[in-house]
């Protein structure tokens, strides 16, 4: 399909602020995927782009923390493994379900989500412990996100940040950069999936993508400086917007 250039330039500044939010809080579809689908682009395929475009931000983060040193490649590789395989399932297995129940499960997600980081006071604090093995945790939590990502999508990096804060006892900054990582795996086995299934439109995913790195570069380099109590405020408010976008549509 082809789009003018105007509608290119509006996606790839909705990319950049989507890559800079996605970074810091997750929930950067809540903008990227509205844009695509007001822009023409039909829904399966609007799916497919934003996971290309997706796929590029979650990268430059992930490149990044790696770089810097805040996640070590040798803790993340393997549950990186682990949810892309996840994504994999839920990918392919989605292509198969009733997708009527989406309905029902993405608010409540979203809605969870939210409700902890907004009601528990605690919420940005770890554990004194970890409540679950790093060994279970990778073998269970992560892949099962995973598959939440390929097959769902809206407020994965939240709930990666939030069980490992939860579970895992990381802070919230720590979970949010090692949930990058992850995040990446996911939107490159599900972006897989759609390019097997031919479900993208090149030139709408090449605007967001250069939107999407500068975004997400920014972002990569105010993560660890931001206050934690600022990031449990993202996440509530982008889980609240991803919500109202899910029940308004």
């Amino acid at each position: 399909m082809t789009l003018t250039w105007h509608a290119l330039v509006i996606l790839a500044v909705v990319a950049l602020v989507a890559g800079f939010l996605d970074t810091l809080a997750g929930g950067g579809g809540l903008l990227t995927l509205p844009a695509l689908l007001l822009a023409g682009v039909p829904p399966l395929a609007a799916l497919g782009t934003n996971k290309l475009q997706g796929s590029f931000g979650t990268g430059m983060a992930t490149y990044q923390v790696l770089r810097r040193r805040r996640v070590s490649w040798r803790d993340v590789r393997w549950p990186m493994l682990l949810a892309f395989a996840g994504s994999v399932l839920g990918s392919v297995g989605i292509q198969f379900v009733n997708t009527d129940g989406l309905r029902i499960l993405i608010p409540v997600v979203l809605a969870v989500i939210a409700a902890y980081f907004l009601f528990v006071p605690r919420a940005h604090h770890p554990p004194t412990e970890p409540r679950i093995g790093e060994r279970a945790f990778h073998a269970s939590v992560v892949p099962a996100i995973g598959a939440y990502d390929g097959a769902f999508g809206p407020g994965t990096g939240s709930l990666f940040a939030l069980t490992g804060v939860s579970l895992r006892a990381q802070t919230l900054v720590q979970s949010t950069a090692v949930a990058k990582t992850l995040n990446f795996a996911t939107n490159v086995a599900s972006l897989t999936v759609f390019l097997i299934a031919g479900q993208l439109v090149w030139i709408a995913g090449a605007a967001m993508i250069g939107g999407q790195l500068l975004g997400s570069y920014v972002a990569s380099h105010v993560l660890f400086r931001v206050k934690p109590l600022v990031l449990r405020a993202l996440i509530v408010v982008m889980s609240l917007g991803m919500l109202a976008r899910v029940l308004a549509g």
